[in-house]
């Protein structure tokens, strides 16, 4: 770690093999048999469904609704709509609860996006629900959607200023070498495996809910108050998620739409968002438009810095694309500003993708760097160390941990960066013209408030509880790899059970937040379990009466005196022996913000992205063909479930800078490409070699383990890349994703 000038935190150095192993996931055995139960797998007696109406205008009010002819179908119970679901509120400002939509369903006459839901046909079997939602009749008084692409609009929100310092504009003009251009990131759309489900039980108290939810403990207290209801009558489980990427952090109005329909009819209730509606209802992430003004010396030191950013948002809903979140400190200038605007469109209301913010954000910044460096006949990774530092300048706080250099120095020897030759279309391979780009990475490091139990029984296992839940990442690895290292137990013998709000609260899987979230509770936890046994082990007529448990130490799953490890005592003989069924503790950790060490730091991850593209000018094909990621991400609890995380969100990135975007009809506010037919999502074929490589630093500010989260660092700085390997191999500079053909057809490598 670099010396930043003052005293760091402990952090250990040394940890039993389990820590940082390549263990596969403990909960890969029940998925790959169908054990696993997602929201949508839960059945119960007397269970209906709930198929949603949705509104085919995106502008305007309902007119008239007429559901007699729905309601007369055979093995129809209710529709639901405005006038009979039933009371439901919107939670209360300052309730520190996070909901998707600020308007509750159904709560006026009002059509603000289409595909809004404005009705809920509930029916004895799924096949009589969807007919019933389909007879259905409304009029509208509709109005003209405004979904333009253009996000220029005068009537945008006023800038608010996120960051500055210094004179911009007096660097700027002053500044022998300059950028001024500005980029775009298209609409894209969450479409995880597992789409967006509830099913809902109401035995006439209590609520249970099923969820495919991102964070179980926000998403009871947003329910307790939109369906008016005490915290204690409701119970929320999410035990399996097919992932998430943010559109599952916080409730949709189906879940609540689900709930009430269940104390309507007075029977469970199941309630499945199907494909179409998932590209309309449950979220996206929005478009941006951001102005890059840089200037620099003529040896390529920045002197001024601007990004001036715009994201959509909906009519009801203000949501703020965070594009601006790396900007202030990823490179060092003394003139600086961000700014941001939201601009309304007739759409649903945007919500967190994964890296949100940052991903789009770093499209702006990478590129105008690697155009800057252009300007400057200069190496883009030459250009970036030259403006590297370990001083957060935005704050004027060190960081606690960053490797920016080495990673961008490690990345270049892994990919041969060396072999590039800066000319555009100068690098061949047959008839193959290579392009080879570069982009950094940073994502913030963050750690919450969550509490978990640890259980040593006396069969020689483990469990552990926490209402945190896991999103498909590897949390259930993770945390038995946890109470493994504090107890020396086998993960197979460690139970974990995660994703239910009648556990100790737990926190929310979103922002890369969990892993570093959740270790220092469940460690907490297992030392107040371990310390039970040892106090056991030292009573009169334990193993070690006499001796003080400070004497003791267990690893192997034995209690053993710290001065002669050779053998040992089970833990399980000391609970039977002391006629104790289980040790149990609970542990907590807290948020950076109360740590006062932490607080003097900035702390964040970083990256760097090196590409390869081909591009075969005599049929207009481009493809990536090879990815090599450094990341500088602290420790790596699991080499296995982290070497996925990033590769996955490399991936994602390919998709984002080569296919996805969604588009709408200006008539009628319609995303146009709403099925995976005509949304293009990175699959098989599109994916290349990806190598991925750590540094494997630990961060002294994380804790314990000095390990960061790593779900969406592995993202941002793809897309940059790619486009500055496409320039690289085509000669044409493409700053409005995704990248297309026609873009390339310009090109004149032949």
């Amino acid at each position: 770690m670099q010396d930043n000038g003052t005293k760091q935190a402990e952090v250990r150095t040394e940890f039993p093999p389990v820590i940082g192993a390549a263990l596969s996931r403990v909960d890969g055995p029940v998925k790959t048999t169908g054990r696993a139960q997602y929201a949508a797998d839960f059945s119960f007696p007397g269970m209906v469904y709930a198929v949603p109406v949705t509104a085919t205008i995106a502008n305007g009010k309902i007119r008239s609704m007429d559901t007699s002819a729905a309601e007369k179908m055979p093995g129809v119970l209710a529709v639901l709509h405005h006038d009979n679901i039933g009371p439901l509120f919107r939670i209360a400002p300052g309730s520190h609860s996070t909901i998707s939509e600020q308007r509750p369903p159904f709560e006026d006459d009002v059509i603000s996006y289409w595909g809004q839901f404005v009705a809920l046909a509930v029916a004895k079997t799924l096949q009589q629900a969807q007919a019933a939602a389909a007879a259905v009749r409304l009029t509208y008084d509709a109005e003209k959607p405004n979904v333009a692409t253009d996000l220029s609009d005068t009537d945008a929100t006023p800038r608010n200023v996120e960051s500055t310092r210094g004179d911009v504009g007096t660097a700027f003009r002053g500044a022998p070498v300059q950028l001024n251009e500005t980029y775009v990131t298209p609409t894209e759309v969450h479409n995880p495996m597992e789409m967006h489900a509830t099913t809902a039980v109401w035995d006439g108290t209590q609520f249970t809910l099923y969820e495919s939810s991102q964070g179980v403990v926000n998403h009871l207290n947003v329910m307790a108050q939109v369906l008016g209801v005490p915290k204690d009558n409701i119970r929320v489980i999410s035990r399996f998620i097919g992932s998430g990427f943010g559109g599952k952090l916080f409730p949709w109005p189906h879940s609540a739409m689900a709930a009430a329909a269940s104390r309507k009819v007075g029977r469970p209730v199941k309630l499945m968002v199907d494909r179409k509606m998932m590209f309309s209802c449950v979220g996206h992430r929005p478009r941006t438009q951001q102005q890059m003004r840089l200037g620099a010396t003529s040896d390529g030191k920045l002197v001024s810095l601007e990004q001036h950013y715009r994201n959509h948002t909906s009519l009801l809903d203000r949501y703020k694309e965070n594009c601006g979140e790396a900007t202030p400190f990823l490179y060092s200038t003394p003139n600086l500003t961000v700014t941001s605007a939201q601009v309304r469109r007739t759409l649903g209301t945007p919500t967190p993708m994964r890296g949100p913010g940052a991903v789009p954000g770093l499209f702006a910044v990478e590129s105008a760097m690697d155009e800057l460096a252009i300007k400057l006949k200069m190496d883009p990774v030459e250009l970036r160390l030259k403006n590297d530092t370990l001083m957060d300048e935005s704050n004027g706080k060190p960081f606690s941990s960053r490797h920016l250099k080495e990673c961008l120095q490690v990345g270049a020897e892994k990919f041969g960066w060396l072999k590039r030759t800066a000319e555009v279309g100068s690098m061949r391979r047959g008839d193959t013209v290579l392009g080879w780009g570069v982009a950094a990475a940073s994502w913030g490091a963050f750690r919450g408030g969550c509490q978990a139990t640890v259980t040593l029984k006396d069969d020689g296992t483990a469990s552990v509880r926490s209402a945190s839940q896991d999103p498909g990442t590897g949390t259930y690895t993770v945390v038995a790899q946890i109470v493994s290292d504090k107890t020396g137990l086998p993960v197979e013998k460690i139970e974990v059970l995660l994703g239910d709000t009648n556990f100790v609260p737990g926190a929310t899987s979103g922002g890369s937040t969990l892993t570093a979230t959740v270790m220092p509770a469940v460690a907490d936890a297992a030392n107040g379990a371990v310390q039970m046994v040892l106090a056991m082990a030292t009573r009169p007529g334990g193993a070690f009466a006499g001796k003080k448990p400070e004497d003791l130490v267990m690893n192997g799953g034995s209690v053993h005196l710290k001065a002669n490890r050779a053998s040992g005592v089970p833990f399980a003989d000391i609970l039977r022996a002391a006629k104790v069924s289980y040790a149990s503790a609970d542990g907590r950790s807290g948020g950076l913000g109360s740590d006062t060490k932490a607080r003097d730091y900035s702390t964040h991850s970083f990256g760097a992205q090196f590409v390869e593209v081909e591009w075969q000018p005599k049929i207009a094909q481009l493809r990536v063909s090879r990815v090599v990621t450094v990341m500088d991400a602290g420790r790596i609890i699991n080499m296995k479930t982290g070497t996925n995380q990033i590769a996955g969100a490399v991936v994602m990135g390919i998709g984002m800078a080569l296919l996805e975007q969604a588009i709408y009809d200006p008539r009628n506010g319609h995303p146009i490409n709403d099925n995976f037919a005509d949304y293009l999502v990175a699959t098989n074929a599109d994916v290349p070699a990806i190598d991925v490589h750590f540094l494997g630093i630990p961060d002294p500010m994380m804790g314990e383990y000095g390990a960061r989260g790593i779900g969406e660092i592995g993202m941002a700085g793809v897309a940059p890349a790619i486009t500055a390997a496409v320039y690289h191999a085509t000669g044409v500079r493409v700053r409005e994703l995704p990248v297309r053909i026609e873009d390339l057809l310009q090109s004149t490598i032949v």
